[in-house]
């Protein structure tokens, strides 16, 4: 299986999806979410999708009411604007690696199987992992390690890493994974390896950026009434989707008119992330870190 979908029905059934509505998919990968959206839309429906691994392709949807845009969801206020598309009805966003993803091991995204140093998503994008550790100053690789991965020998693994340049630059996942065994604590190896490795692949990919440049496009996308469903897989991308909902802009301070209301764009529809349950969980290991978050757009001055 390409990817075995996450939250599939929480995170669809969040969208109250109206059979003639208008949806966005902002990571289509295998197509699980599509194809249960498009279980539920009419002929009058429509399903816009975004993926920009090429090989998310193979698994494009033959139905009239499907259409795959193949850029990141970052574009995607752009993508929809060329299908002559202002307003949608509800946008859902799934921003973990897919399983086909982890599994293929030329992608360098897992710690399991040796191959290029790479954790593109979009294979035609300019830099891998191994091109970033060669460009990157220590000080910015520094920032890397502690605040996407929260590393906390951040600054000797930097340095670490910096000085490998000059012998053997790192080319392969496993030689990655070596350098790494000498920083690992020996309780906690795995996931330290795991968490520099997501900082690294979070960097190469932009990818609070890109989900910083979703969440503002929402505003204008969403109707009145509409919802946005997002599943993340760490801190980092969930505090930015919480904050996001409950202030409704991106920057640190909060609307508000000249009488102090402050201006509420987002009206969640949970108190608290929905999480797996511990059957999913057994069935997929991979969704044990998921948290679903869903709100509906409003305009309300309170």
């Amino acid at each position: 299986m390409y990817h075995d979908p996450v939250l599939l029905n929480e995170s669809v059934s969040g969208l109250a999806i109206k059979p003639d509505g208008i949806y966005v998919d902002c990571t289509f990968g295998g197509g699980g979410h599509s194809r249960h959206i498009l279980s539920q839309l009419g002929d009058g429906g429509k399903l816009y999708a975004f993926d920009h691994d090429s090989d998310a392709a193979k698994n494009a949807i033959d139905d009239p009411r499907f259409c795959l845009l193949p850029m990141n969801f970052r574009f995607v206020e752009r993508g929809l604007r060329i299908h002559s598309v202002r307003k949608v009805d509800g946008i859902l966003a799934d921003l973990g690696v897919s399983s086909h993803q982890f599994d293929t091991a030329d992608r360098g995204f897992s710690l399991r199987f040796d191959g290029p140093l790479d954790m593109r998503m979009n294979k035609g994008s300019k830099l891998t992992v191994s091109e970033l550790l060669m460009q990157v100053d220590e000080k910015e690789l520094v920032h890397i390690l502690s605040a996407y991965g929260e590393v906390f020998n951040s600054k000797r693994l930097a340095a670490a890493l910096i000085a490998r340049r000059d012998t053997a630059p790192l080319k392969s996942t496993f030689e990655l994974v070596e350098l790494l065994n000498g920083f690992s604590p020996a309780k906690k190896r795995n996931s330290y390896q795991a968490q520099v490795f997501q900082a690294l692949r979070i960097a190469v990919n932009e990818e609070l950026e890109a989900l910083r440049a979703l969440l503002v496009s929402s505003l204008e996308l969403l109707d009145e009434g509409a919802r946005l469903s997002v599943i993340s897989y760490h801190s980092l991308e969930d505090r930015m989707v919480k904050r996001f909902v409950k202030e409704g802009w991106m920057e640190d301070e909060v609307d508000r008119d000249d009488f102090g209301k402050r201006h509420f764009r987002f009206q969640p529809i949970h108190k608290k992330t929905i999480d797996p349950s511990k059957e999913e969980i057994a069935r997929n290991p991979r969704a044990r870190s998921a948290r679903l978050r869903i709100a509906q757009r409003v305009e309300l001055w309170k």
